[in-house]
Order: C-alpha cells, then sequence, then structure tokens
C-alpha cells in the first residue's frame, strides 16, 4: 500500500451559501485556470473560483451532504499522453471557497475520478498509473484500499447504485472493468473497442454504458451477464454521458458535432441531438428533473438546456478549459 500523506479535514462553522440551501450548487473544473468553479444554478451565474494549488485537476465529487467538494490533481496531459503525473486529491470546503485539506497518494499516479460509494461511504478514486481504484476514507482521509483493474489507463468509474459493483472505462485497451467492491477485487474485464471514453449507469443498475471512440455509437452492457447487450448509434462519436435521476433519458455529449444527444432508454435510440457549445465533454442532470449541464471545454462555458423543450435555457461562463461536472445536493 503506498505512504499517505495527509492534513486534517477542517470542519469550518459557516454560513452556508444559499444556493446550497435551496437544493444545490453545480461545480466545474477550470483546467487551464486550476481552479475548482462553484456556480448557483438558481442565478445562472459563477460565485467563485477556488485555486487548487497545484497541476491540475480534470474531474470533481460532492461530499453527500453537499458541504466538500474533492478534486484529484490529474497532471497536465490528457489519458496515454506524457506529462506531469499528479499524486494528490485536495478538498475543498464549499461554503469557506478554500482547500481545508488534502490526500497524498505517496507516488504520482494520477489520481482522476473520485465517486462515494452509496452504501459504505468511502470514497473510491481511478488511479491510473497503478491499473487500480483506490479506497479513502473521507473522515480521516487515508488509504484504506485499493482494486486492481487488470488495464492500463483505468480513467473513469461508476458504482452501483447497491453498492455492490465498480466499473471502469479503460481508454487505451477499449475495455470496461467489473469490480467486486465488497470483496475488493476484479470480477472481468469486457472488450469494446480499440478506445473508449468515459463510463455511466443506469438508474436501476441494469445498463452500464461507455462510448466507442472509433465510431458514433454507445455500448450498452447488460449488468446481469457483464456482457455487451446492444449498441446505440450517435450522430457523432459520444463522449462523456449521464442519466437522469427518472432514468428516463441518457444524455451524451458528442464533441465534434457540437451536441448532446437525448438517448430515450425505454426504446434504446435517439430522440433528439440538442446543439449546444464548443467541444462539449461532460453532462450532469439537476436532480429536479427538469434541466441538465454539459461543460464546453471549447467555449470556456457551460451549456444548461431544458429536458423537455432539448432547447438551451443559458450559458454560464466558466474558467479556461471547463471539463469535469458534478452536483453538490443539500
Amino acid at each position: 500500500m503506498p505512504i499517505l500523506k495527509f492534513s486534517s479535514l477542517i470542519l469550518l462553522s459557516l454560513v452556508v451559501p444559499t444556493a446550497i440551501a435551496q437544493g444545490g450548487l453545480l461545480l466545474v473544473t477550470e483546467k487551464g485556470d486550476r481552479r475548482l468553479a462553484i456556480v448557483d444554478p438558481a442565478t445562472g451565474k459563477k460565485i467563485a473560483s477556488v485555486p487548487e494549488n497545484g497541476i491540475t485537476g480534470h474531474e470533481v465529487t460532492a461530499s453527500p451532504d453537499g458541504r466538500l467538494a474533492y478534486v484529484p490533481i490529474y497532471g497536465n496531459s490528457g489519458v496515454g499522453k506524457p506529462g506531469t503525473d499528479g499524486q494528490n486529491m485536495v478538498v475543498i470546503d464549499l461554503a469557506a471557497r478554500k482547500i481545508v485539506g488534502n490526500v497524498d497518494f505517496g507516488h504520482p499516479v494520477r489520481p482522476h475520478l473520485p465517486v462515494f460509494g452509496p452504501k459504505d461511504g468511502l470514497l473510491y478514486v481511478t488511479t491510473e498509473l497503478d491499473n487500480s481504484v483506490t479506497i479513502i476514507d473521507p473522515k480521516t482521509l487515508k488509504v484504506v484500499g485499493s482494486i486492481p483493474t487488470g488495464q492500463v489507463e483505468s480513467h473513469m468509474l461508476v458504482i452501483s447504485h447497491d453498492g455492490r459493483r465498480g466499473y471502469t472505462a479503460n481508454v487505451g485497451p477499449g475495455t470496461v472493468s467489473v469490480l467486486d467492491l465488497q470483496a475488493r477485487k476484479l470480477l472481468k474485464i469486457i472488450p469494446i473497442s480499440s478506445n473508449t471514453q468515459r463510463i455511466s449507469i443506469s438508474p436501476d443498475d441494469r445498463w452500464v454504458f461507455t462510448a466507442d471512440q472509433t465510431q458514433p455509437r454507445m455500448a450498452v452492457i447488460d449488468t446481469a451477464s457483464n456482457a455487451v447487450k446492444t449498441w446505440i448509434l450517435l450522430a457523432a462519436v459520444g463522449y462523456g454521458s449521464a442519466p437522469t435521476a427518472d432514468g428516463r433519458w441518457l444524455l451524451v455529449a458528442l464533441e465534434s458535432s457540437n451536441q448532446v444527444a437525448m438517448i430515450d432508454l425505454a426504446a434504446m435510440k435517439v430522440v433528439r441531438n440538442v446543439d449546444v457549445c464548443a467541444d462539449p465533454q461532460a453532462v450532469v442532470a439537476n436532480p429536479n428533473g427538469k434541466t441538465a449541464y454539459v461543460s464546453c471545454m471549447g467555449a470556456d462555458k457551460v451549456a444548461e438546456f431544458d429536458l423537455s423543450t432539448g432547447k438551451v435555457t443559458r450559458e454560464i461562463a466558466t474558467g479556461k478549459t471547463t471539463d469535469g461536472l458534478a452536483w453538490a445536493s443539500r
């Protein structure tokens, strides 16, 4: 197990911003500025931009209570490309708008996506250079375990809502690793393509989705058989994806066409393509079921769109090379 260096988490008794109390905040990584943007979705305005104090973080998640953000500091390059390799994760207090904790993985691992276990409360982080998912106790900021993925470039992660399974998208190998989170072991490697990106899971845990990077299509993995069940054709190569909470839609960013595909999960087909700003990356649905957001890296903005009309309702200016998104609920 790697040596861990960590600072104590400081809990601050400050007044929580109105946006949090009313429902939530949108968190946005600003890769080019090495900052985390905090957006009030009620007003559509960026209310803070918090320095990460290091090389770039690509992704973010919020604590279940919506008070803290966790930003792994990945590095200054893309997956599988040469560059500076990150080895820590910062913890940001969203009310204080400052770093209040840090996890040091002990050596360069390119930590990328953090996901909270829905049952055990532990934090699971993809650690690419170790071909693993590292497990953090968020109360102590200590490493408490790891799970091998059996593949290089394990970039993204989803966890089933029952907390039993994890699934990583392994970019260069073009595979998905299936993990037993309780036994902390690899169960299966599912071939997808020669290159795949991003990953999401349906609210009922029946399906896992990942985007083929060689063809405009989404792989639909049946979690009962751990095999590709079918493919959903897209208008362009897909990237980040997210389901809506009601399980009706799967939203997929289409980088080259500057769109978000709305897939009807009952029919398993695209029924609408929403025109958005340049170079869409990550997607997150508002828990209210009415709107969703996509980061547009080429425009330095986040586009908000209406799920009923498929129209962009506003564009929110953020920092340079906007990327990862997360929702902090309250």
